[in-house]
């Protein structure tokens, strides 16, 4: 079931309405419920993979809590880590690395001919592993306590607005959210409703729309070069950021209206003026998750800048991985490690470079030419995360730098009106972007008069009715 289609219209409000109606007791297991039924309207046989991790990492918790000795416990956190990431390489890498083995072995002339699995990704399991794994470490670190009640652990795993692509929550923020019932807050529901509203704004309006002239440019990259690559690199850029952080606000404003308040997953990335303020802005839950459960225990910035930049680039290729099992995605993470290992390196010269131009009062161009380098650089990135392959990448990049050939708009998929409604959808999600530098947008609005606040609310209605996407488009991260 998809956020941007009519099942979830129906569903949400139906969950919405029992789980208030109904006793507080009653409703915990009726969200549980609800929130495997939006899970099953995939791959309903998939469930047991959650159930495995669910019951695995609660069972472990609870031997945890009672475990003395440090070589009982590392064992146990030996064994959900085993099981989890061997879930997850079974279904997720199983075939990448296979294959790679395979190829190596056909070079050095050995004989080795394991067939790849003919098996089905599913949906959101990079994101509940993840959880379920930053439970038990916790567990494990003396962070928190076991969670005693499996209805609440199995809550934490499988709720439905952050279960297929998060945020990536931390149990010692969510589950005690679980254990009790918010009462009916209106305030929670408005602001609830406006992030849905804007959620649906950015994904079908805006990332849907871009879609069109991005897929056939990466599709056929051959068959384009100069403008058209740029604009279809820039329009990805902008595609999928619509599309996920769009999920994270439909995901945050659901939640919020069932009483739960999920982290914020996006601030604005790409108004970064470096590669590191860049994911301090851009998927917050994972950048948070790979620095407190990988780059802290593998030393983070205490072993001086050499051992700091080989945490960096582990982190970063495991990063990358993470997205998906392709070179093209090992590629982008290597690019971005390098990047924060030469942001590390030069980070005193940087300083003084910025303070040489403050004091010759031209800050501003210091600070514009940061925001130039770490866009284009972000840009330039992003095409081997949406390149289908290698090889693609590598015609695309010569492609940019290649006097443009042939028609700027695709005739017959992104006309004239499509291009109007990106430019004037990405200058209003602009204008909102420069209000929440200072104030939440919601916020905002709910400070203009009652006749301008309606207007905002009908106008991004009509919007998302009148120009966004009439087909159900899966969120881009789903695939991950």
């Amino acid at each position: 079931m998809l956020f941007n289609s009519f099942e979830f219209l129906l569903f949400f409000p139906f969950v919405l309405v029992l789980y208030y109606a109904i006793p507080a007791r009653g409703a915990q297991w009726f969200l549980l419920i609800a929130s495997y039924f939006f899970y099953a309207c995939w791959e309903p046989h998939y469930l047991v993979l959650i159930w495995m991790s669910t019951l695995v990492d609660y069972l472990v918790g609870l031997r945890l809590g009672r475990a003395k000795g440090l070589h009982a416990r590392r064992w146990l956190l030996a064994a959900s880590l085993t099981a989890n990431l061997g879930i997850l390489f079974v279904f997720k890498y199983f075939n990448f690395f296979n294959s790679a083995v395979t190829g190596l072995a056909d070079w050095m002339g050995w004989s080795y001919r394991v067939p790849n699995l003919d098996v089905l990704l599913p949906v959101g399991i990079s994101f509940y592993t993840f959880q379920t794994l930053a439970y038990t470490i916790d567990v494990y670190r003396g962070r928190r306590l076991p969670e005693s009640s499996l209805l609440h652990f199995s809550m934490y795993v499988a709720f439905f607005p952050q279960l297929v692509a998060g945020p990536i929550e931390r149990s010692e923020r969510l589950i005690p959210q679980l254990q009790r019932r918010a009462p009916i807050d209106v305030a929670r529901w408005k602001t609830g409703l406006f992030l849905i509203l804007w959620g649906f704004f950015k994904k079908t309006v805006l990332a849907d729309n871009l879609a069109l002239y991005v897929n056939p440019v990466f599709a056929n990259p051959a068959g384009h070069t100069g403008l058209p690559l740029w604009i279809g690199t820039l329009f990805f850029a902008m595609q999928i950021y619509c599309d996920f952080s769009g999920y994270s606000d439909i995901a945050i404003g659901a939640a919020k209206m069932l009483g739960i308040d999920l982290m914020v997953n996006f601030r604005n990335p790409y108004h970064a003026r470096s590669i590191s303020e860049f994911w301090r802005r851009w998927h917050i839950s994972l950048s948070t998750w790979f620095r407190d459960y990988l780059y802290i225990p593998l030393g983070g910035s205490k072993g001086g800048r050499v051992q700091t930049g080989f945490n960096l680039l582990v982190v970063f290729l495991l990063s990358g991985l993470w997205h998906g099992a392709n070179w093209t995605f090992l590629i982008w993470g290597a690019l971005h490690g390098l990047a924060m290992v030469v942001t590390v390196f030069a980070r005193a010269s940087t300083q003084r470079a910025g303070l040489a131009a403050q004091r010759l009062g031209c800050g501003w161009c210091w600070s514009f030419l940061c925001w130039l380098t770490t866009f284009g650089f972000v840009l330039l990135g992003w095409v081997f995360f949406r390149a289908q392959s290698l090889d693609a990448a590598i015609v695309l990049l010569r492609g940019l730098f290649t006097a443009t050939d042939g028609p700027i708009l695709i005739e017959g998929v992104f006309g004239v009106r499509h291009m109007l409604i990106v430019v004037v959808g990405l200058l209003l999600l602009e204008f909102g972007h420069q209000v929440e530098r200072w104030t939440p947008l919601d916020q905002w609005i709910r400070r203009r008069h009652v006749v301008c606040r309606w207007l905002i609310y009908l106008g991004l209605t009509l919007f998302v009715l009148n120009f966004g996407a009439t087909e159900e488009v899966p969120f881009f991260y789903f695939q991950f």
